[in-house]
């Protein structure tokens, strides 16, 4: 069935036509929601049509208002307010679409075909040097959403992870291992290997600082100290013989890497995010290298004394940036040249969307600048969707220190809430417990998503686990009880009925299937802003607006079948809309709560 905003702008065409005897575009005519305080549906902008009617605006819009009501069967009724023409639509439109669009699982989302755009995602993109933690968490979260909402909208999403698998901080974890690990394995200790190894991170740090401190005592300064603590220098030499190498040392690097990948992927399939391909930076930094070099050749770039490779970036705003160290070994800006490279010779990206918080924002400034001096136009179609930083009522956290959330910790802890409140309101009573704990499980989970995908990415947020679960506000949890709910009506309502008697539908009702008629716009916008806040939110105001309509009108019990037929068609079509949206946040609802 036809949007109605097409319907309306078709009439306009032949109105003004009709009136003016000018045939214009439909790019000409501005169609948008009318505002909630005017009387109304839809509105059509009329200024830019004053050249064409050579009329006031007032009596332009009367004219073409006038023409549509007797014209489109769909309007009912018009008021023109200045330029601004305000169009209500008829019941019988609303009740059809009802019946026909809305009853669709799929309603609101676009289907991929072999020529739609390509659109790569790059999200997680964590170090092996530490398990993930709720910073890690917003970043899968948001990289996993934005891919399902851009695949609504038509497109061809390849999902992607780089794994920062090598350089100095990966060494710092293998020196210590090394040094004060006594040959520990994760099966040893039964920790995850992830976990594991990021306890030796944070002991490398210990040792360091120390280490710093003491050279200072001795008099050093203190930043020649930071420069010069034995541990430090060890790690260095560790990589000089990584990228040389080294068997030994390329021994451990796999061995320990080995131990974090078991531990992410356990990680990952608890969150529900998956990749289409991960790429290693192991893998690619040669690739960057290799580019970089040949930009030196070229004079692109440029090398000092000491065999550093440099960018001057001076005459596009920006300053100088090192490309390669003096002692020829990568920096992460050398591997990300390279990855760029291999991903749009592999895919030819129309967009490739890095998610990566906002302290990088330079750092990618600066990969698009210098892939355009190396000659690749293709630069223009990379995005960072800058996100900001997530914290905790305590404040910061901070991963040398060991003071970080961890994830798989975060996990089980929204769990074991969602189990405790679950109980105290008795909710899953009549459940087993097998069916029990996969509730607690979907609604933990919800929360903690929900709650982060609610808040525009470029904010800052704080996270409070308490605030999260909650079965009433604006919460995943109150949103799948809203699905479950609508479920229940469902399985008790009759599937027979006959709907050829228009109905007349309250005030209510459409409200209702006004909001539900937004959803693709609310998607394509969405994509269009890469924040899936706006899907969240939305999703809200859709339950508060339902369970409103369920408290005050009765469904299966209605005056007539007819109504229950109507009412229940209207539920489905809610419930519909919560599953999907809530799909694109990567969230399950329950069919029972």
């Amino acid at each position: 069935m036809e949007r109605i905003e097409n319907g309306i702008k078709e009439t306009v065409i032949h109105a003004i036509f009709h009136l003016y005897g000018e045939q214009v575009s439909a790019d000409l005519l501005l169609v948008q929601k009318t505002r909630r305080e005017f009387s109304g549906d839809f509105t059509l902008i009329v200024f830019p049509l004053l050249k064409i009617s050579r009329k006031s605006a007032e009596e332009t819009a009367d004219a073409i208002g006038h023409y549509c009501v007797s014209n489109n069967s769909y309007l009912k009724s018009y008021n023109a307010i200045k330029g601004f023409l305000n169009i209500s639509v008829s019941q019988e439109y609303w009740f059809n679409f009802l019946f026909s669009e809305l009853q669709r699982e799929d309603y609101g989302t676009l289907p991929v075909s072999a020529n739609s755009p390509k659109v790569m995602i790059e999200f997680s993109s964590p170090n092996t040097n530490k398990p993930l933690h709720l910073g890690h968490i917003r970043n899968n979260l948001l990289g996993f959403s934005i891919s399902r909402i851009t695949e609504a909208c038509g497109n061809r999403v390849r999902k992607v992870n780089l794994v920062n698998d090598r350089g100095i901080h990966i060494c710092k974890s293998m020196i210590a291992w090394k040094l004060f690990g006594n040959g520990e394995t994760p099966g040893q200790s039964n920790m995850k290997g992830d976990h594991l190894v990021g306890k030796y991170y944070v002991e490398y740090e210990k040792v360091y600082r120390r280490q710093v401190s003491e050279l200072i005592e001795k008099g050093a300064d203190p930043e020649q100290a930071a420069e010069q603590a034995p541990i430090l220098l060890q790690a260095r030499e560790m990589l000089r013989k990584w990228e040389a190498d080294d068997p030994e040392t390329r021994e451990l690097w796999e061995r320990m890497n080995h131990w974090v990948y078991e531990g992410f992927n356990v990680t990952y399939k608890r969150l529900g995010v998956d990749f289409d391909k991960i790429y290693y930076e192991s893998e690619t930094y040669k690739l960057g290298k290799e580019l970089v070099l040949k930009g030196l050749r070229e004079g692109i770039l440029v090398q000092k004394e000491d065999g550093s490779v440099w960018a001057d970036l001076c005459n596009d705003g920006l300053d100088t940036k090192l490309l390669l160290r003096s002692d020829g070994t990568s920096v992460y800006m050398t591997q990300d040249v390279g990855t760029a490279h291999q991903r749009y010779a592999e895919f030819e990206f129309d967009q490739h969307i890095y998610v990566v918080g906002n302290e990088q924002n330079y750092h990618f400034q600066v990969l698009k600048l210098v892939l355009k001096k190396l000659g690749f136009d293709w630069a223009d179609r990379l995005y960072h969707l800058s996100y900001g930083m997530v914290e905790l009522p305590e404040g910061k956290m901070k991963s040398r220190e060991g003071t970080v959330v961890d994830a798989d910790d975060l996990l089980d802890e929204m769990e074991k809430t969602a189990r405790q409140m679950s109980e105290e309101l008795g909710k899953l009573e009549e459940y087993g417990e097998e069916q029990k704990e996969v509730i607690y499980r979907q609604i933990g989970l919800g929360a903690l998503k929900y709650y982060i995908l609610k808040v525009d990415p470029k904010k800052n947020m704080t996270f409070n686990p308490n605030e999260s679960i909650d079965f009433n506000g604006n919460t995943g949890p109150f949103i799948q009880y809203s699905y479950a709910r609508i479920q229940s009506v469902l399985r008790k309502a009759s599937e027979t009925g006959d709907r050829n008697i228009i109905m007349n539908l309250n005030d209510k009702e459409v409200y209702l299937i006004r909001m539900i008629y937004e959803f693709p716009e609310i998607i394509s916008e969405s994509a269009s802003t890469l924040n899936p806040s706006l899907i969240a939110n939305f999703l809200f105001d859709l339950s508060r607006e339902f369970n409103q309509f369920y408290h005050d009108f009765s469904i299966l019990s209605a005056e007539s079948h007819e109504l229950v037929v109507l009412r229940t068609h209207l539920a489905k079509a809610v419930g519909n809309v919560l599953k999907s949206g809530m799909g694109l946040l990567g969230i399950e609802v329950p069919e029972r709560m």
